[in-house]
């Protein structure tokens, strides 16, 4: 779980574009985020097998 504050000075304008930290949208974990989604690879993993996610399925070979 992410800090408080990180997530809150994540959520401010930044200065310049370039400082904008892409977080996750239920946990504002920074790392492991995928765009499509706007969420953290654990996120998504725990939605994606409960069925949240729509198009989404389990995939074995």
């Amino acid at each position: 779980m992410a800090r408080k504050a990180l997530i809150e000075k994540a959520n401010k304008t930044p200065k310049f574009s370039a400082r904008k930290r892409n977080r996750c949208k239920l946990c504002g974990r920074p790392r492991g985020y995928m765009r499509m989604f706007k969420m953290c690879r654990l996120c998504f993993r725990k939605n994606a097998l409960d069925g949240l996610l729509p198009g989404v399925k389990k995939v074995s070979w």
